[in-house]
C-alpha cells in the first residue's frame, strides 16, 4: 500500500509539473495542434492549442512506478517495521516499456502534424505497423518471459477458460491492444474527455490488481497473477499521472495529450487487461471507448449500405451531441458519468464472479 500512494503521489505531481512546461514551451515556440476543418466549427478556436501533452503523462507514470520503489525501500530501512516496498517484476516492466514505445509512436504522429501544421500525421500505413510491432512484441515476450496465462478470461483464468495456445493468445494480445490504442485515440476529441475517462478506467484497474495481490496471499490463490503488485503500481501511476494532466487539460484547455497520450493509455488498458486475466472486462471498463468506435464503425457502414445517409450528425458520437446542440463540457460530464458507472458496474461483475469461488 505504501508505495502505491507514492506511486500516485509522484506520478501526479511530476504529470502537473511537466504539462505546465510544455504548455509554456510550446506556447513560446508556437507549436500548436491544427483542427480538422470538417469538425465542428466551435473548435477552430482550438487551433494553435499545444499538443503532446501525453508525455507528461508517460513520464510521470514512468517517475511514479520507478520512483515509488526507491522512496519506499527508504522509508522502510528507517523504520523498525518490516515493511516492503516490493519488487520490479517482468510483467510489471514489461508493460510499462509497451506504454512507452506506444507513446514513442504517438510522439512521431503528433511531431509530423504541428511541423508540417496539418491534421495528418504519420503515414497510415507506418502508424499501424508501428503499433502492430509493439504489440506482437509485448505479446510474444509476455508469453515467453512472464507468468501469463493463455486463457481467454473474464475476472479469472478459468472463466471462461478457453485454453488459446501461445500462438492464438499472442494473436488475441496484438488484436486487443489495436482495438484499444486506435479506441482511445478516436475517444479524445473533447477537452478531458479521454483523460477523465481514463482516469476510471485505470482506477478500476489499481482496484482490480490490488484485490488479486491480497487474495494471493491467502492459502487458496483464485486469480494466479503473481506479479500483480507490480501491476497494481503501473496502474495507480497512470491513474494519477492522467489526473495531473487534466488539471490543464479539463474544458477550455490549455494542451491537448495528442496521439502521444492517447496511444499509450489505450495500449496500458489492454496490457493491464492481459496481464491481469480480465480480457473479456476491459469492454465495461472502457466502455466509453468502446461507444465512441462503435459511432465510428456504425456510421461507416450505415453511409455504404444506404448509399451515403447518415446515423449519426458526425461520428465519433461525441461530435453528434455537440452538432445537437450540447455544451462541450455536458457532453464531456456527462461521457464521464457513464464511464464512470460502467466502471462500477465492472467492478461489481468482478466481485460477483470472485463470490462464485467461494
Amino acid at each position: 500500500m505504501i508505495r502505491l500512494l507514492i506511486a500516485a503521489g509522484l506520478a501526479f505531481g511530476v504529470s502537473a509539473l511537466l504539462t505546465r512546461l510544455l504548455i509554456d514551451i510550446l506556447t513560446r515556440n508556437k507549436i500548436g495542434q491544427p483542427i480538422r476543418e470538417d469538425g465542428p466549427q466551435g473548435h477552430m478556436t482550438k487551433a494553435g492549442t499545444p499538443t503532446m501533452g501525453g508525455l507528461a503523462i508517460v513520464i510521470g507514470a514512468a517517475f511514479g512506478y520507478f520512483g515509488s520503489w526507491g522512496i519506499a525501500k527508504f522509508v522502510a530501512s528507517q523504520s523498525d517495521d518490516v515493511v516492503s516496498g516490493g519488487t520490479f517484476t517482468r510483467s510489471g516492466l514489461l508493460v510499462l516499456g509497451t506504454i512507452l514505445a506506444a507513446a514513442v509512436v504517438g510522439f512521431l504522429d503528433d511531431w509530423i502534424k504541428v511541423s508540417r501544421e496539418r491534421n495528418l500525421g504519420l503515414n497510415a500505413k507506418l502508424k499501424t505497423a508501428g503499433l502492430l510491432g509493439i504489440a506482437v512484441g509485448f505479446a510474444v515476450l509476455a508469453v515467453n518471459f512472464t507468468s501469463v496465462r493463455t486463457e481467454v478470461s473474464f475476472a479469472r483464468y478459468e472463466y471462461p477458460g478457453i485454453d488459446l495456445g501461445p500462438i492464438g493468445w499472442v494473436i488475441w494480445a496484438v488484436i486487443l491492444i489495436y482495438a484499444s490504442s486506435n479506441a482511445v485515440n478516436l475517444t479524445d476529441g473533447l477537452d478531458g474527455l479521454a483523460a477523465g475517462s481514463g482516469i476510471f478506467s485505470f482506477g478500476a484497474y489499481t482496484l482490480i490488481g490490488f484485490w488479486i495481490f491480497r487474495q494471493s496471499r491467502l492459502s487458496v490463490d483464485v486469480y494466479d497473477v503473481p506479479h500483480a503488485l507490480d501491476l497494481t503500481v503501473v496502474s495507480v501511476a497512470m491513474m494519477a499521472a492522467s489526473a495531473g494532466f487534466l488539471w490543464f487539460n479539463a474544458s477550455p484547455a490549455e494542451i491537448f495529450m495528442g496521439d502521444t497520450g492517447s496511444l499509450a493509455i489505450g495500449t496500458a488498458l489492454a496490457a493491464l487487461a492481459l496481464m491481469t486475466n480480465t480480457h473479456l472486462l476491459l469492454p465495461i471498463i472502457g466502455a466509453i471507448y468502446v461507444i465512441e468506435t462503435s459511432s465510428v464503425m456504425l456510421q461507416i457502414g450505415f453511409f455504404k449500405v444506404t448509399g451515403g445517409k447518415r446515423l449519426f450528425r458526425m461520428a465519433p458520437i461525441h461530435h453528434h451531441f455537440e452538432i445537437k446542440g450540447w455544451q462541450e463540457t455536458k457532453v464531456i460530464i456527462r461521457f464521464w458519468l457513464v464511464g464512470g458507472a460502467m466502471t462500477m458496474l465492472a467492478l461489481g461483475m468482478f466481485y460477483a464472479e470472485y463470490r462464485t469461488t467461494q
